[in-house]
Order: C-alpha cells, then sequence, then structure tokens
C-alpha cells in the first residue's frame, strides 16, 4: 500500500479555482493524482494492490454549496473506495453546527445534469465504495474508467471556526467485475378496475439516509392496506434497480427521487427508470424549471415535498408554477403541516377567482426509520386501474383524499340541478343560484369533527362522530356563496383556540359553470 497526504490547512484552503456551472458557485480543490505505471515507483500493480491517498483542508464559512476534489485515477482499476471525517466542535446555542455531505461524478464531468453522476449518501454514511459489479447503496455499479473522478463535498452547514475534513481515496487494482443489469418494477400490478388505491409516494431506505431494507418498507406498505409507493430517495437513483423482487401484483412500485436542494425538496413521481434529476441549484439560479421539464419528459409528476419545513434547505423558495402537486401533509401531523395547508388553500382562491388551473394536494409518510409510520398519511386515489399512469392521471387531476391510516375513509360529493352529480375534483356545473348540496361520508373517524371549507373560509363543522367512527354530514350551498368545498375531518383540538389535527381530507369539488 502506497500512502501520501495533502494538508491544504498549512497554507490556508487549497484550491484551484472558484467556479460557476450555470447555477450555484462551486469550488474546486487542488487534484489528488495516482501516478500512471510508468511514472510509478515502487511495486508493480498486481491484482488486488491498493494505494491510498489522504487530503485534509478546512472549509471556511461562506464555502460554495459544492466543493469538488478531482482524483486522477488510472488505467486498470477495479474498485473505489472513499472514506471521510470531518470535526463537529459544540457551538453556542442557535449557531449552525458543522454538516457535510459527500458523494462522487466519474470522469464524464461534473456539469449540470448529472452525466457523470456515480452516487451521493449526502451525510448518511462515512464511506462508499464503487466497482463495476456492485456498489454501496446510494451509489451506481460500473467500471472505473481512467480519467478525472470528483469527489463531491457538500459543506451543508459550517460552524464559525470553520470545517476541518479528512478525506481518504483507495484504488484497489484488477481486472473489472461485470455491471449486472438493472431490472426493474413493472408498470403495472393486478387492480380493481376503476377504484380508490392507497399509497404513499415518499420513503427513504438504506438507499438514501433511511435505516430500512427495501424488502422491509415493501412489507410495511403492505401491512399499512397501501396499493402503491414511489421511492425517493435523496439526490440518487440507485434503488432503482433494486425493488423490482419486492413489487407483486398487490403492490405497485413507481420510481423517483427526491431532488433535495439548498432551497427546498422536490419529489419526481413515476419517472422513467434510472431517470437522475440533478440538485445542484438554488432559486435564485434560475434552473428548476429546467429539471421540472426533465421530470415530466421521464413520465414523472413534480411534487414539491414540506414546502414549510423548519430544517435547513427544507422550505420551498422555487415557487408553485411547475407543480402538478403539492405535498401538504408530510409524516405526523405538525404546525408546518397546517400552514402548508392554508398556504395551498390560499392558492385555491388564487385559482379559482383568477381563472387559472388549481394544484391539487396529496400527503406522505416521509418515513425514514422507526418509530416513522409507512402510510402515515396515505393519498387514496381514484384510478382507472393500478398503473403508473392510471395513478398519476388520478393524482393530477385532484381525484383523491389524504387520510392518516387505512382505516379511515371518504365519500364526497356535490349534487344539484337536474340530478347533476360530481366526486373529489370534478365540477359541478350548475347557475349561480341553484341550491347544491355537498355530502360527506366518513367510516374510521370515532370522535372526530368534520370541516366544510370554501374559498370564504370554514363554514360548517359537524359535531363529533359518533364511537363508531361512521357518519354522514350534509351542507346545503349556491356557487354564490362557494367557488368550491373541500372537507376536512379532524382530531379534538390540542391546543385550545386552535383547530386538532387533521385525519383527513380531500381535494376540492369546484361549483359553478
Amino acid at each position: 500500500m502506497c500512502e501520501d497526504a495533502v494538508h491544504p490547512a498549512r497554507e490556508g484552503l487549497n484550491r484551484r479555482g472558484l467556479f460557476v456551472t450555470g447555477a450555484a458557485a462551486a469550488l474546486t480543490l487542488n487534484s489528488v493524482s495516482f501516478a500512471s505505471g510508468a511514472e510509478r515507483r515502487g511495486p508493480a500493480r498486481t491484482p488486488g494492490s491498493k494505494e491510498t491517498r489522504t487530503v485534509r483542508g478546512t472549509l471556511p464559512v461562506g464555502s460554495p454549496d459544492f466543493v469538488y476534489l478531482p482524483v486522477e485515477v488510472p488505467d486498470g482499476v477495479a474498485e473505489l473506495r472513499v472514506a471521510y471525517t470531518y470535526q463537529k466542535p459544540p457551538v453556542p446555542a442557535g449557531t449552525q453546527g458543522n454538516a457535510l455531505d459527500i458523494g462522487v461524478f466519474d470522469e464524464r464531468g461534473t456539469e449540470l445534469g448529472g452525466k457523470g453522476f456515480r452516487g451521493w449518501s449526502g451525510g448518511a454514511r462515512t464511506e462508499f465504495f464503487i466497482r463495476a459489479d456492485d456498489a454501496t447503496p446510494g451509489y451506481i455499479p460500473g467500471r472505473i474508467r481512467a480519467g478525472t473522478w470528483n469527489i463531491a463535498l457538500g459543506p451543508y452547514t459550517v460552524a464559525p471556526d470553520g470545517l476541518p475534513y479528512e478525506v481518504t481515496i483507495t484504488l484497489t487494482y484488477g481486472a473489472p467485475g461485470r455491471t449486472p443489469r438493472p431490472v426493474h418494477p413493472p408498470e403495472r400490478a393486478k387492480g380493481r378496475g376503476r377504484a380508490w388505491y392507497r399509497g404513499d409516494c415518499h420513503l427513504h431506505s438504506v438507499y438514501s439516509d433511511g435505516r430500512r431494507t427495501l424488502a422491509e418498507i415493501a412489507a410495511l406498505a403492505r401491512a399499512a392496506g397501501l396499493d402503491f409507493i414511489n421511492s425517493s430517495e435523496h439526490n440518487t437513483h440507485s434503488a432503482h434497480a433494486h425493488w423490482a423482487e419486492h413489487a407483486g401484483d398487490d403492490l405497485l412500485i413507481m420510481l423517483g427521487e427526491e431532488v433535495t436542494t439548498r432551497n427546498g425538496h422536490v419529489l419526481s413521481l413515476g419517472a422513467d427508470p434510472g431517470t437522475f434529476i440533478d440538485w445542484r441549484y438554488r432559486a435564485r439560479d434560475n434552473r428548476f424549471g429546467r429539471y421540472a421539464r426533465k421530470i415530466r419528459d421521464a413520465g414523472g409528476l413534480v411534487v414539491p415535498a414540506h414546502p414549510h419545513a423548519t430544517c435547513v434547505g427544507c422550505n420551498w423558495k422555487f415557487g408553485f408554477g411547475e407543480a402538478d402537486v403539492v405535498e401538504v401533509w408530510n409524516g405526523a401531523y405538525t404546525p408546518d403541516d397546517e400552514v402548508s395547508l392554508a398556504d395551498w388553500d390560499s392558492m385555491l382562491v388564487t385559482s379559482v377567482r383568477g381563472g387559472r388551473p388549481w394544484i391539487p394536494a396529496m400527503g406522505n409518510s416521509d418515513a425514514h426509520r422507526d418509530p416513522d409510520r409507512v402510510g402515515g398519511p396515505q393519498t387514496v386515489v381514484l384510478a382507472d386501474d393500478l398503473t403508473r399512469e392510471a395513478i398519476q392521471e388520478g393524482l393530477r387531476r385532484g381525484h383523491s383524499y389524504i387520510a392518516e391510516s387505512s382505516s379511515v375513509e371518504l365519500t364526497f360529493s356535490a349534487a344539484g340541478g337536474r340530478g347533476r352529480h360530481v366526486g373529489i375534483g370534478e365540477r359541478l356545473a350548475v347557475d349561480r343560484d341553484t341550491p347544491v348540496t355537498v355530502r360527506l361520508d366518513v367510516k374510521g373517524a370515532p370522535g372526530r369533527t368534520v370541516r366544510i371549507v370554501t374559498d370564504q373560509g370554514v363554514l360548517h363543522t359537524s359535531a363529533a362522530l359518533p364511537e363508531s367512527g361512521t357518519g354522514t354530514v350534509e351542507w346545503r350551498t349556491t356557487a354564490s356563496y362557494a367557488a368550491y368545498v373541500r372537507a376536512e375531518v379532524r382530531h379534538a383540538p390540542t391546543t385550545p383556540g386552535l383547530p386538532g389535527p387533521l385525519c383527513a381530507f380531500t381535494n376540492p369539488i369546484f361549483l359553478g359553470r
């Protein structure tokens, strides 16, 4: 084994230059060289032999979003292995400490679009490897071709005294193995024809920062009464090739990504297998539209996730002009979900008053590990069949409601004017003063209350439902009084003067011509 060490910290930050890639600024450090066979001194590179280089440095406050460490990879490498550490000194209360993400791009480069992308683990792992025949979850197997690879460091947050780091790169020489041909889950499961199907489209496994295996997630999805799920790992599509064995006639598995930028997260929902969506830009870079179109071009839906979440970089700042659906309810119902619901309702008001298209809502668990509950909440979609295309169409049209579990069932409708009758996400075409009856049938919600919400706000609140959890609420209105109606089922309040947490809610029904 040959070891070398570079110490950028001794001379300040050792860097080759600051550049702009058409998006966020990035810093490139001095390259790490593994000398070619003709130049290298010492024993010949026999199969199984290894070489190691270690790089140390400190990233200052104000570092760019991405720092690239070029690695000159020679011919004959069978495996690339990278390990890293960084210091986490204590910081004063209210001050961000150090957090450093990591990933890698191969010899095809680091340009936006991800042509050279070979994997990302964020801050979930301290090391990874790539070979032709295998790779650490989050990374893409394939040959280690000669050329300039780039270790991508992402200083998520930097403490006032800087972020000292150490990166160790180990090359193992030998003949490459054979890269397995990816097998992807089918786009159809055995459905029930036109029916209501339950799904959870925001889940994390060991292929990003989750702690559950794919098998565990599939088992939990079935136990939660789900018909479909969506793979949504942070900034990597590496799980796509591993889901097929967990699909079945009873479970449709769609493929996607949680595109985790520094200005918010967005789900790529049900994209073509192997679709990678780059995340290395901010709202100020005016690049999101390009990648939203890439999601749609790959057959996926664009779904901003937890838009008012309070974690660093989680709050959605790209606007909703590109959204097909918005994730209003994320995991256990918390105050930021209440803000997201109110914000979404305000967008509905703007849409109906301005005659513009509306954006449907959905809910997902964002489950990572125990005790996160897969299917809590879940989106219940009216679809023609249990296929990728049919589920996406139901979501896109807003023919859906959100429930905290599979025990909750809703039927929401509006009727009026010559026997006209419509359901969730549809329009009841009636004159302004035609009487309209809105009806909500509820199952599985003992002691909950129902609220009828319109563009004027909450206009009806029911008495608590009986202990059986089953009940019907009717409300009468006209299109002149309510441009849309939607229903909420809520738990009892936990804070006086504030509504209780959601148990379920529907997308709207629109009234008028």
